[in-house]
């Protein structure tokens, strides 16, 4: 076995590295060049408008795809360019503002790795004959005993991207490989300067690519310019206590920008797309004990009905650490019941499972949040 666990040797092994023009696909491609693979580096070209293009941190457009090519030139790889605009915008621009707009906070980095990385990009490795599809993300992947791949957090938790690659598939699993889950973000920049790569210390890119400066509302009002619906915010009893210019303005959990005067802070609890109502109320109407999740992705051991009050790690915000949960798997998705409350639990988001709170623990799986059971959650009249 070489060292991607790949039954060829390296010279007779074609790997396809997605290069976003970033330090760490960049890295990624020189590494399997210099020990020996048939590399084949891929770019692609995922939106190309406004300011995104241009801003520190973006991704998959404008400068990035010119600093992949030129990595690939300095590395003596070929290279290509595709432009997966279109499927971009439907599988992920579309639905991050179909999801916002239903009072969602939806998290587009996972279905761009679910459909047009993974799904898209993968199918388009095998058809150039590769025996594998690496990529720069810090996640680890190891064999099972009976065959297959298993999905680990990375060795440097500061830099573990796991909850984003929950969706991935045992099938995809197989085929894919992560060179950088055993390294930190200091040993690949070091890696690159060996490498003589140009983009050394080039700026690590943003979760969100195609939202410039973090202003998601900007990026709504744009593909859905009809879709700002003034409303009222209220509290949790239903009292009228302002008004606002959209729940496309608002997420679960935040304080600031409300408008509000008062002696106790009050947080967005809740969002209600069918009335245009902001529900607000004290921090402590935030606590979520019980999740429900959809769209649910399982890479556990065993049949997804056997699975009942199975002791794991949930993780329910990419910046949060994974904490004890029991989790019952269903035909429909899944119910996770939190060991403590946790705050802020919006639908939308992901809740990544892990099988338990070790640092380099392996990912079972996760769903998309659809409903929270708390007080907050539930509208007045069912409280």
């Amino acid at each position: 076995m070489n060292a991607l666990d790949l039954p060829n040797p390296p010279h007779q092994t074609r790997v396809v590295v997605a290069m976003s023009g970033g330090v760490d696909s960049s890295v990624v491609a020189g590494l399997l060049k210099r020990q020996g693979f048939d590399v084949v580096g891929v770019t692609l070209q995922l939106y190309d408008h406004g300011a995104a293009t241009h801003r520190r941190g973006a991704c998959c457009a404008g400068q990035d795809i010119n600093d992949a090519r030129a990595a690939a030139d300095h590395l003596g790889i070929p290279h290509y360019v595709l432009d997966y605009e279109d499927r971009f915008r439907d599988a992920v621009i579309d639905k991050f503002a179909e999801s916002y707009l239903a009072g969602e906070t939806p998290i587009p980095c996972v279905e761009c790795n679910r459909t047009v990385k993974f799904r898209d990009l993968l199918g388009l490795a095998r058809e150039l004959g590769a025996d594998a599809l690496a990529t720069g993300h810090y996640v680890a992947s190891r064999p099972l005993p009976g065959g297959g791949r298993a999905l680990h957090r990375a060795k440097d938790p500061a830099r573990d991207q796991s909850y984003f690659l929950y969706a991935t598939t045992p099938e995809q699993l197989a085929f894919l490989r992560f060179p950088l889950g055993e390294m930190g973000k200091d040993e690949t920049r070091a890696l690159a300067r060996d490498l003589g790569l140009a983009i050394s210390e080039k700026p690590d890119s943003q979760d969100i690519c195609f939202v410039p400066q973090g202003r998601y509302s900007d990026v709504i009002a744009r593909l859905r310019p009809d879709a700002a619906r003034p409303g009222e915010i209220v509290d949790l009893a239903g009292r009228s206590l302002g008004r606002h210019e959209g729940i496309l303005h608002y997420t679960v959990g935040q304080r600031r920008g409300l408008g509000l005067s008062g002696r106790e802070p009050l947080y967005v609890v809740r969002l209600e797309p069918a009335t245009a109502r902001v529900v607000v109320g004290p921090r402590s109407a935030l606590a979520t004990s019980r999740i429900r999740l959809d769209g649910l992705n399982w890479l556990g051991d065993g049949a997804r009905g056997a699975v009942r009050d199975l002791p794991v790690a949930v993780r329910v915000r990419s910046t949060r650490p994974p904490r004890p949960a029991l989790l019952t798997l269903d035909a429909d998705g899944a119910e996770v019941v939190l060991a403590e409350a946790e705050d802020g639990v919006s639908p939308g988001q992901a809740c990544v499972i892990y099988e338990d709170d070790d640092p380099r623990s392996r990912v079972l799986g996760g769903g998309t949040i659809r409903r929270i059971d708390a007080l907050s959650a539930r509208p007045p009249e069912a409280a």
